[in-house]
C-alpha cells in the first residue's frame, strides 16, 4: 500500500475565525434590472426564454448543470424563482456549489482567500463546513443522493438565511438539485470525517437522477452555465444512456434546445466545432453542448456574459414570453 496522510493531525478552526470574501448582501434582489447585453446576445436570450416557456407547456425537462461560481454570482433568488415557476425542473452543481450554498444559508457568508489561507495551511479546514460530511453520510444511509441530503438538512435546519438556499428550495419544491463530485476537488474532502464511499454513492445516485431527467429532454432545454467540464461531461453520458433506451423503444431524443452560458467570446457561427489543431476544440461546451448533441435536429444557443447579468435577464425574458 502507498503511504497515507493521517488526517487526525490536522488543526481545524471555526468559521468565526475565517475572513470571508463574500456575504449575502451580494445576492441580487429578485427583480434586479441588469444592464442589457449586446443586441446579438439579447436576441438569443429572448429566444431561450421562449423555449423555457414552451418546454414547461410541453411538460418536458429543463435541466441546468452549473459551476459553483453561479452561486457566488449572487443569483440564488433568480434560480429559486425559475424553479418555482416550473421553468427549471432540475439543477445540477459541482461539489463546490453546495458548500457555498450551505455556508450562505448558515452564516450569511462564504468564500475564503486561497492566496491568504494556503500559505498558513488553513485553506478549507473549517469546522462547521465539514459538518456537510456528516450530513451526506446520514442522508446516503437513508437512501438519498448527495444533493437531496444537503437540501433536506438545510430546509429542516434553523439556519437564518435558508430561504435563499437553492438546495433547500429543491427539497421544498421536490425538484432535483443534484451534486456531481470529483474526489479531492473540494475543501470538505480534506477533513477526517469525509466518507468517500458515501459521497461516491450519493453522487452516483444523483447522476442517475440526471439520466432520468434527460429521458424527458425531447422538446425541452439543457442549460450549461459556467461549467467547462462537469456540465458537458455529465450531460453527455446521461444523454447517451437515455438515447440507448429510447432507441430500443423506437423513440428519439433529438429535438431540444441546448444553451451554454460563459465568459469566453466565440464566433456567432458556432454550429460547427473547431478543428483539432485549434485549442478551442478542447472547450467542451462548444463541441459537446452546442454542436455534437444537437446534430440530429436540435438547436443551440450561446450566451456570453457574467452570470450576475445573464441569468436575471434570462428570467425576465422567460416571464415576458409567458405573459406575451
Amino acid at each position: 500500500m502507498y503511504p497515507q496522510f493521517d488526517r487526525r493531525r490536522l488543526s481545524i478552526k471555526p468559521l468565526s475565525e475565517r475572513v470571508h470574501d463574500l456575504s449575502r448582501e451580494h445576492l441580487l434582489p429578485l427583480d434586479a434590472d441588469p444592464v442589457p447585453l449586446d443586441d446579438a446576445n439579447q436576441r438569443e436570450l429572448q429566444k431561450l426564454g421562449r423555449e423555457l416557456v414552451a418546454a414547461r407547456d410541453r411538460r418536458a425537462a429543463t435541466l441546468m448543470l452549473m459551476g459553483a461560481h453561479v452561486i457566488r454570482a449572487g443569483v440564488a433568488r433568480q434560480l429559486i424563482d425559475l424553479m418555482e415557476r416550473g421553468l427549471i425542473t432540475h439543477i445540477g452543481m459541482n461539489g463546490a456549489g453546495p458548500i457555498h450554498d450551505y455556508e450562505l444559508a448558515r452564516i450569511g457568508a462564504t468564500c475564503e482567500s486561497v492566496a491568504r489561507y494556503i500559505r498558513s495551511g488553513e485553506f478549507g479546514l473549517w469546522r462547521e463546513t465539514a459538518e456537510l460530511n456528516d450530513i451526506v453520510r446520514a442522508g446516503v444511509a437513508q437512501g438519498m443522493g448527495l444533493g437531496e441530503s444537503v437540501g433536506r438538512a438545510i430546509l429542516e435546519s434553523d439556519f437564518p438565511y435558508k430561504e435563499t438556499s437553492v438546495l433547500a428550495a429543491g427539497a421544498r419544491l421536490k425538484i432535483p438539485v443534484t451534486v456531481h463530485v470529483g474526489i479531492g476537488y473540494d475543501i470538505i474532502h480534506e477533513h477526517p470525517n469525509f466518507d468517500a464511499a458515501a459521497f461516491g454513492t450519493g453522487s452516483y445516485r444523483d447522476f442517475l437522477t440526471v439520466c432520468d431527467t434527460v429521458e424527458r429532454l425531447q422538446g425541452g432545454v439543457f442549460l450549461c452555465v459556467g461549467s467547462a467540464v462537469m456540465g458537458p461531461e455529465v450531460y453527455l453520458k446521461a444523454l447517451s444512456m437515455a438515447r440507448n433506451v429510447a432507441h430500443q423503444q423506437d423513440k428519439k431524443i433529438d429535438r431540444f434546445t441546448t444553451a451554454a452560458f460563459d465568459l469566453m467570446p466565440i464566433e456567432r457561427d458556432f454550429q460547427s466545432e473547431p478543428v483539432k489543431t485549434d485549442p478551442r476544440y478542447y472547450y467542451r461546451p462548444w463541441k459537446t453542448v452546442l454542436v455534437r448533441t444537437v446534430a440530429d435536429g436540435g438547436q443551440s444557443i450561446y450566451i456570453c456574459g457574467d452570470h450576475r447579468q445573464t441569468l436575471p435577464l434570462l428570467r425576465r425574458a422567460a416571464i415576458d414570453s409567458a405573459v406575451g
